[in-house]
């Protein structure tokens, strides 16, 4: 197909699963293998804190049972931990564990090698325009910002 008939968002996602593919091959040779894309789209989401399943479930688009089963494939893994909520004893949190924190920094840089190459291929400017106008999309098109 022809890039002129390609459709915006056609055109966003193609480099999105570029990267996306880049991160979890590195994840994999850096002993994280067992990280899939669909667990990644809850744990993204994870605050802080710690975040209730069904604000993950939501956040991720996905139904509460979705959102449980990915979460429990994740904490079987390591990646994650359920704990109590300390503002409501009867719900529980789902936080980042140790071996989710040990993956984030290798993901980021595989990242940030991939918007250096990025900038590299469009120069600085390019690569700001670009940054800054998906920014402004962000506004009408992420409910969860």
């Amino acid at each position: 197909m022809p890039e002129e008939q390609l459709n915006v968002g056609l055109l966003l996602f193609i480099p999105y699963r570029a990267m996306e593919s880049r991160v979890f091959a590195e994840l994999a040779d850096a002993g994280f293998g067992d990280f899939t894309p669909a667990q990644a789209r809850v744990f993204q989401r994870i605050g802080p804190d710690g975040t209730r399943l069904t604000e993950l479930a939501e956040a991720a688009g996905v139904t509460k049972q979705t959102a449980g089963f990915l979460v429990d494939q994740l904490e079987k893994a390591g990646y994650v931990e359920r704990a109590p909520d300390p503002q409501d004893a009867r719900a529980r949190l789902v936080r980042i564990a140790k071996r989710g924190h040990e993956a984030i920094p290798v993901a980021a840089q595989v990242v940030e090698r991939v918007e250096a190459e990025w900038t590299a291929q469009l120069g600085k400017r390019r690569m700001a325009q670009l940054k800054a106008i998906l920014t402004d999309l962000r506004a009408v098109t992420d409910p969860y910002q």
